[in-house]
């Protein structure tokens, strides 16, 4: 379940209106009246190799807490999960689409998840697309949060969530489901083929710390549902961690890790950041 969660958002971590940033996922806080500088990690919910580089393992080393976007250790995760996924006001997918495209749907998910669309009926149809996000990736699924926490954890120490889970998954009720449904049918109709090789090249990008080509290409014409719901996504969410991330910096040196597009854009962390007074600057 919880290897499902992080699948479900690993898109909206990249949809975002970019702000030309010095290459590097890894961003030292200082200034403001901050006793020790706290670090902002970008990450990426799906790799195939989630090594964390010298600058990343010293920056864990000098912080004495880990907060990512959720706290991914809580123990009441998977069942919190089960109800998070379920659309509100007794909502099915299967009265929200003709029966050609629900079969259509139906063939789509049996092939890349086992699972038809009858075991799905009441989930939103967003997560029920990015189940399938396993099948874009020839690889064995890593993700950076994964590390991340392992080393928090060889290290004695505690990981937190910027927001919780019901914050999360309330992000795809703020987003119509017929919307979401919308892009579910179109997913379904170009199949896997296309998601593989945009993944591929949302990897190279990754790997490359090349967040301003990676927003550049995350915001075509094709992305369109991402770019047009980007306030819910990522802008509204980013405005409601600067609190939380000021309280965690203050206390302690604390090491941060989002999805990478929540670092860039005059809406993204960094500028935010940076407009409360606060020097942001890449690790290089």
């Amino acid at each position: 379940m919880k290897k499902l969660l992080i699948a479900a958002f690993s898109l909206v971590a990249f949809f975002a209106n970019a702000q030309k940033l010095d290459k590097g996922l890894l961003w030292k806080i200082s200034g403001n009246g901050l006793k020790n500088p706290s670090y902002i990690y970008g990450t990426m919910h799906i790799v195939c190799d989630n090594t964390l580089d010298k600058n990343t393992l010293k920056a864990l080393d000098d912080t004495k807490q880990l907060y990512l976007e959720m706290d991914m250790d809580d123990p009441s995760l998977p069942m919190k999960m089960m109800s998070g996924m379920m659309m509100k006001d007794g909502k099915t997918l299967s009265t929200m689409a003709s029966a050609e495209d629900l079969k259509l749907i139906d063939d789509y998910l049996v092939q890349n998840t086992g699972m038809g669309i009858k075991m799905m009926d009441k989930f939103k149809p967003s997560l029920v697309g990015m189940m399938v996000m396993p099948k874009m990736v020839d690889c064995t699924i890593r993700s950076v949060e994964d590390a991340l926490m392992n080393v928090t954890k060889e290290q004695n120490e505690e990981t937190y969530g910027l927001e919780s889970l019901e914050e999360q998954f309330a992000v795809f009720d703020a987003i119509p489901y017929d919307e979401q449904m919308k892009e579910l049918i179109k997913s379904a109709k170009e199949g896997t083929a296309k998601g593989k090789a945009m993944f591929s090249k949302m990897l190279e990008l990754y790997n490359a710390k090349d967040l301003n080509a990676l927003m550049d290409f995350m915001n075509a014409e094709e992305n369109k549902f991402y770019g047009d719901n980007t306030d819910v996504l990522l802008d509204k969410r980013n405005a409601n961690w600067i609190p939380k991330i000021e309280e965690a910096a203050k206390k302690t040196p604390t090491f941060f890790g989002v999805g990478a597009a929540h670092l860039g854009g005059d809406k993204g962390v960094i500028a935010l950041l940076r407009k409360k007074g606060y020097k942001v600057e890449a690790v290089k």
